[in-house]
């Protein structure tokens, strides 16, 4: 069984999931991990699913319409601790450069990023990330995104995120 890592994107339209989602599973396609969005009016999704080849789950997505690209992945063994989660936000005027600026910090402490959501409305940006960081690394990533929101003109905020039930 091969693991596939498959992007897609095109102009957003109703029922734009349920084709994709029903073009994989007609080929034994089992989508076990995904994320999509509506960006602008533009449809954007990332789905790693298993039981299928390139080659047919390529195939499948081809009567879409959508710009589809699809690869072998090797499954994710790594068993280690990801780190303590926590919550990023960002709020300020939009800039070049924000996300560059915030994300280098956060790398740099050794953080990883696993999720990011970015919105402009107006002159207002907004960053919200999931992040996953070393033990005991918060409080000093913390002041670091202080400094830098600080030269960014933007509020930075850095929170333990909350389990959640699932």
């Amino acid at each position: 069984m091969q693991e596939l890592a498959i992007t897609v994107i095109g102009p957003d339209r109703a029922g734009i999931v349920a084709d994709i989602t029903e073009a994989l599973a007609g080929v034994g396609a089992n989508l076990t991990d995904s994320t999509m969005t509506r960006l602008r009016g533009h449809f954007a999704m990332t789905l790693i699913c298993n039981g299928s080849t390139v080659e047919q789950a390529a195939q499948a997505l081809e009567p879409t319409g959508l710009v589809a690209t699809v690869r072998k992945v090797e499954p994710d063994n790594s068993g280690g601790n990801p780190g303590d989660p926590y919550i990023l936000s960002v709020h300020g005027v939009d800039r070049l450069g924000i996300v560059a600026a915030v994300t280098r910090v956060v790398a740099s402490a050794g953080g990883n990023i696993t999720d990011l959501t970015t919105r402009l409305t107006g002159p207002l940006y907004v960053l919200v990330a999931e992040v996953d960081l070393p033990d005991n690394a918060a409080d000093q990533l913390a002041a670091q995104l202080a400094v830098a929101g600080s030269e960014l003109g933007v509020d930075v905020t850095l929170r333990r995120a909350e389990s959640e039930i699932l």
